[in-house]
């Protein structure tokens, strides 16, 4: 009754706010969130062969020798200090004689260093036997560190990494950067 007394702006806008109750809304079933996780497993599977395609013709090409030589001998260099000498000279002896059994297919790893050297002057290999004065050095010095304890400075195994870097490179059978 009291309504009667109200302006029409007024009556009008009360009888709009007054809804009837509505029916309850629709979640999203329960095939959504799985149909979600397949579009974006789909997404990132075609994402991948986009990518992989693009990249197959990017292969690397296998390291010669030389290069995973001096590869292995890059890596021996944290032991170039004072306290682990014995062990660089063990490695670089090691790496270089190995080496030289792949690379000139010479008996290296299994004899002595006079062994060794005596072998070379008796071999027709010439790109070796080349190299023997700096190899006999190389592997005498090696030697020196591994069975007589000997402790070198850090500029004496300098001086060996870097003559057993020389011999890699100066007999490499490709040119190595």
């Amino acid at each position: 009754m009291w309504l009667a007394f109200l302006p029409g702006a007024v009556l009008a806008e009360a009888a709009e706010d007054i809804r009837d109750i509505r029916g309850p809304k629709a979640l999203p079933g329960p095939w959504v969130l799985p149909a979600a996780l397949a579009a974006a497993i789909v997404i990132a599977l075609c994402g991948y062969l986009v990518w992989s395609r693009r990249h197959r013709g990017i292969r690397r090409r296998p390291l010669t020798l030389s290069e995973q030589t001096l590869q292995r001998l890059d890596d021996a260099r944290p032991l170039m200090r004072p306290e682990t000498a014995r062990a660089f000279g063990i490695a670089a002896s090691e790496l270089i004689r190995d080496y030289i059994e792949k690379r000139f297919n010479v008996i290296a790893t299994q004899r002595t260093t006079e062994e060794f050297l005596q072998a070379l002057l008796q071999s027709s290999n010439e790109a070796l036997a080349r190299h023997r004065l700096l190899l006999g050095e190389f592997l005498h010095q090696c030697d020196f560190v591994k069975f007589a304890g000997d402790s070198l400075a850090v500029t004496a195994m300098e001086s060996l990494f870097q003559s057993a870097r020389r011999f890699v490179l100066e007999t490499s059978e490709a040119p190595v950067a």
